[in-house]
């Protein structure tokens, strides 16, 4: 892929990643229509482990840290580890830091984020 093509997928991904954060920012995913319900919640009344996600991020994005955490607890403390994997895969730091991919991102790596969303899936509609 040529290097404009993708500074130009680049740019399209800052944009609509803006663009999100700012609606997120903007409307309050409890109160608006605009944002989707869980299906498997509607289905089940059971939460999957991304349920309270879109809450999460719109009091993340209004510092209101505590209620990120009661809403989606797993998805703030992997923020960190979405954020190492962006890094990683488009602003090269793959061939920086190999050991670091391979360390978060090899085949042991992902078996252990199944089983650890497994595990919350299961603990956060028990507890």
């Amino acid at each position: 892929m040529h290097k404009s093509v993708k500074i130009g997928i680049g740019a399209i991904a800052i944009l609509l990643v803006a663009i999100a954060l700012y609606i997120f920012y903007t409307f309050d995913p409890e109160t608006q229509p605009l944002f989707p319900q869980c299906p498997f919640l509607l289905v089940t009344g059971h939460e999957c482990p991304g349920c309270g996600s879109q809450r999460a991020i719109h009091s993340l994005l209004h510092l209101n840290i505590g209620a990120a955490l009661r809403y989606n607890a797993f998805m703030l403390l992997a923020l960190p580890y979405i954020f190492v994997g962006i890094y990683l895969e488009y602003f090269g730091g793959k061939k920086r830091h190999p050991r670091i991919e391979k360390f978060f991102f090899g085949r042991w790596s992902a078996i252990i984020v199944l089983v650890v969303i497994i595990a919350y899936w299961i603990l956060r509609n028990i507890l």
